[in-house]
């Protein structure tokens, strides 16, 4: 996410490296260099050089902090500007109401559907909401059967009229079918088009005005730049929509449409989203963002997504077994599941801070631990539960049962080994601390 970007922010900072003090002439050639990187993100120039003339004026500003750096003092004034820039704070988000009503626009193939799903799932686990999905894109037949998949992937029931072409009868049809249910919150996903029209447009301003949602959310594929600013515009101009979501963030994402949207329609973004996996939505905070783009890392994130998967009685149970040198593969294949429910797995590691940079080459499959899952599920329950009776023929067995070479598992019981041998070390410090949970 945004390595490009970042890339070349830091070959910007380096004109600073080694310099005493800033200067107008260090700065301007540094400033210059970020002016170049945001445009080659594609961020419009005139919203690029205003963001650049204010990072300007506020480093020659500078009269004190002779402690730090001027390539120190840039970054963090990039960071603040940066975060301002997209925002500034967190951007509340309305889902009370009986029922509240959700509005989901876009065009196609920005991700809305996915979304959607998405949505249904975060207000459902994390906010405890009962919510009912709304196929109300009458023109795309997939369209409905893939909001029907996703529903039934969260548990979440999807209201659809496949045979009735009058989106907005079938959103008010909804809305009472929510009512009778006690739904509290319908969120409802719309037809879009490869560009802009007037067919689209009038649509959904129709069903805006038939059902009043509480939020009107535009979603934006983020691999589009500064094209999808330009329809957020012309969107908002005809609907005034309430938030931005940003989608694709996994994919090669230059940066334009983060950076520059909120700027254009002077609206909040208020979710951000990555790969298919119904988990992966997280409330877009502008300066964790601006920390991420300047290869700073999103520690708070990382932990945040941990709290979701690790809950404290699980983890009092899994301490007891450590400093009873109990530790077995039942518990190590459970502690992988739940770090990939975190999400995918390069874009956790993006988020400790200096590792974004050092991975940014190397590709890490989200199949990354199927071996290993192999070989736990060739062993039975009992070599599970006891590691140590595992002799050579178990693992000759283990070898054939999951298709893995014999050096293989030799090579990953010996890590294990290696695991509980440290996990054995650390057994005087609190569990909390060592996996950075507590209450939440």
């Amino acid at each position: 996410m945004f390595e490009s970007l970042s890339e070349r922010l830091e070959g910007a900072f380096k004109q600073l490296k080694g310099e005493g003090r800033i200067s107008e002439l260090n700065v301007a050639t540094t400033v210059k260099e970020i002016r170049r990187a945001l445009v080659d993100a594609d961020v419009n120039y005139k919203i690029a050089k205003e963001f650049t003339d204010r990072v300007k004026d506020k480093a020659l500003g500078e009269k004190v902090l002779n402690a730090i750096s001027p390539g120190q003092l840039m970054v963090k004034i990039v960071k603040d500007e940066l975060t301002e820039l997209m925002g500034g704070t967190e951007s509340s988000f309305q889902a009370n109401g009986s029922p509240a009503v959700i509005l989901v626009a876009g065009l196609q193939g920005s991700g809305k559907t996915t979304f959607s799903g998405k949505l249904a799932n975060f207000l459902k686990t994390k906010k405890g909401k009962s919510p009912l999905l709304v196929a109300a894109d009458i023109y795309r037949p997939a369209a409905i059967d893939q909001l029907k998949v996703l529903g039934g992937q969260i548990g979440v029931d999807v209201y659809s009229e496949p045979e009735n072409k009058d989106a907005v009868a079938i959103a008010k049809a909804a809305i009472q079918q929510a009512k009778s249910q006690n739904k509290n919150v319908v969120i409802i996903d719309t037809a879009g088009r490869l560009a802009v029209d007037e067919a689209m447009m009038t649509e959904v301003a129709n069903i805006k005005a038939a059902v009043q949602p509480t939020e009107i959310l535009f979603v934006v594929d983020s691999m589009t730049g500064q094209d999808a600013v330009n329809t957020a515009k012309a969107f908002n101009d005809r609907l005034d929509f309430s938030g931005v979501v940003l989608t694709k963030l996994d994919g090669d994402t230059r940066g334009g449409a983060a950076l520059s949207i909120k700027y254009t329609v002077q609206k909040p973004i208020k979710f951000m989203s990555s790969g298919e996996k119904m988990d992966t939505l997280d409330v877009f905070y502008p300066e964790r963002m601006a920390q991420r783009i300047l290869g700073m890392g999103d520690i708070t994130t990382l932990v945040e997504r941990a709290q979701a998967q690790f809950d404290e009685e699980q983890a009092k149970k899994l301490e007891k077994k450590i400093r009873k040198n109990q530790f077995d593969f039942e518990d190590f294949k459970q502690q992988l599941d739940q770090i990939k429910k975190m999400g995918n797995l390069k874009d956790l590691m993006a988020m400790i801070p200096g590792v974004g940079k050092a991975m940014k080459d190397i590709d890490i499959s989200d199949d990354a631990f199927k071996g290993i899952e192999a070989m736990i599920n060739s062993m039975t329950p009992f070599e599970r539960n006891n590691p140590d009776t595992i002799d050579g023929n178990r693992r000759k067995r283990i070898a054939k049962g999951s298709g893995k070479d014999i050096s293989e598992v030799n090579a990953f019981m010996k890590q294990f080994e290696q695991m509980r041998d440290m996990m054995k070390m650390m057994n005087k410090m609190p569990m909390g601390g060592r996996l950075g949970l507590g209450k939440r």
